[in-house]
């Protein structure tokens, strides 16, 4: 990797030794430069508008020896939960020869991955892999024997489920979050809550996975790509080497709160694509909300500190696009049948549970008014969602807006 990825990599891979323990050093990026030394930028090109590093990690040493690197084919790997994507990554990983463990809370379910191979409840038409087993039990035992957990839930459950699993982890455990969202009650990011129960020499150094990719595709070994983030630049390279294959292909980014903020919010986005593909809109309209909630999307971000080249990527436009453009997506789906009238209530009696996006259109509204960003997709999904405004009142709202600088909030 090189250039401006190298860049926001800072440090990454050289031990801070002149930074004691607990101490608040600062990011060595932030460092300053002589007044006479500093670049003049020409007066009409846009400049970067001020970020906050609440969320920010600076990049920190691997601590783990490189003898004990988890390599694809031969690792121990545990995945918490049973859902389609945890289903499809512990399948995945299983037909390269690791030996994984799914730890899923329905017994039905852990009996028929055991005895038949397959999920009853999720992708139940799909054999697995026959290095796969399943507990319902978190214990010393279970943490024991892998090297590697990756959690699969979600986020609005990760705390209790980081809770349990927290006094069986050691340092040498590679960590991966394959959760999007934002926890309602405190609107933090899986890294926060990370940090928050696990502590940070730990947290720290998590490895978040994003990126378009749905499950049932990565089952049928369809050609797949995504995209990690770490603090750890090691660790987010073990991660790539963990997973990659001919069909899945890994890239990696150092900013963790970009690629988070982005598969949060993509779900906000996808609600509104597929309410105004319900409403009978076509091609214009769509391509409008995609853009224009990628814009959104990347005020968010910048306003916390992420760098605004990552919304380019797999985590950003790759995940937006899949997620507004297909039906497959759950959140479209939500979206698209309160475009044909349906009621919340309604579509989630036959969908079983409610799309990961209407809760976190719920913490992303709460949150735009903290960070003071303007999030105008966000509220309408909201007022659909919680205040019983109907679809076309909100885009009819939407659509009166005055007209604006298109970069606003990214860009000054």
């Amino acid at each position: 990797m090189g250039g401006i990825l190298d860049k926001m990599y800072v440090g990454a891979d050289t031990a801070q030794e002149s930074c004691p323990p607990g101490a608040d050093c600062g990011n060595p990026a932030d460092a300053k430069v002589p007044k006479s030394e500093t670049p003049s930028s020409p007066p009409d090109l846009p400049q970067p508008i001020p970020r906050t590093t609440a969320h920010i990690i600076p990049p920190i040493t691997d601590d783990l020896p490189r003898g004990g690197e988890p390599e694809g084919g031969d690792s121990k790997v545990v995945v918490f939960g049973a859902g389609n994507f945890g289903t499809c990554l512990a399948d995945h990983l299983a037909d390269i020869g690791n030996r994984v463990t799914i730890w899923a809370r329905d017994n039905a379910v852990v009996q028929s991955i055991n005895e038949n191979h397959r999920n009853l409840k999720y992708m139940k038409d799909v054999e697995l892999s026959s290095n796969i087993n399943a507990t319902l039990t978190i214990d010393a035992s279970l943490l024991l024997s892998v090297t590697v957990a990756i959690f699969s839930i979600p986020t609005q459950n990760m705390r209790s489920v980081l809770e349990h699993v927290k006094p069986f982890l050691r340092p040498d455990h590679l960590l991966i979050f394959v959760n999007k969202g934002i926890e309602i009650s405190t609107g933090l990011l899986p890294s926060d809550i990370a940090i928050d129960v696990l502590g940070m020499e730990m947290g720290a150094r998590a490895v978040f996975m994003s990126g378009p990719s749905f499950a049932i595709e990565i089952v049928k070994r369809q050609p797949t790509g995504v995209t990690v983030a770490s603090s750890s630049r090691a660790r987010a390279h073990r991660t790539q080497r963990l997973f990659h294959t001919p069909h899945f292909r890994v890239y990696d980014v150092p900013d963790v709160v970009g690629v988070e903020v982005a598969g949060a919010l993509k779900n906000v986005i996808a609600i509104a694509s597929g309410a105004c593909t319900g409403m009978g809109f076509q091609m214009n309209t769509r391509a409008a909300v995609i853009t224009r909630g990628l814009a959104e999307i990347a005020r968010f971000g910048v306003a916390m500190g992420a760098q605004p080249i990552t919304f380019a990527g797999l985590a950003g436009v790759g995940d937006l696009f899949l997620t507004c453009t297909s039906e497959k997506s759950r959140n479209f789906t939500v979206g698209y049948r309160m475009g044909k009238g349906e009621t919340l209530d309604e579509i989630t009696k036959t969908l079983g549970s409610v799309a990961e996006g209407v809760g976190t259109t719920e913490a992303a509204w709460e949150l735009a008014k903290k960070l003071d960003v303007d999030a105008p997709l966000c509220d309408a999904v909201h007022s659909v969602l919680y205040r019983g405004v109907k679809v076309e009142d909100a885009i009819r709202k939407l659509m009166g807006r005055e007209a604006a600088p298109e970069m606003r909030g990214i860009v000054e």
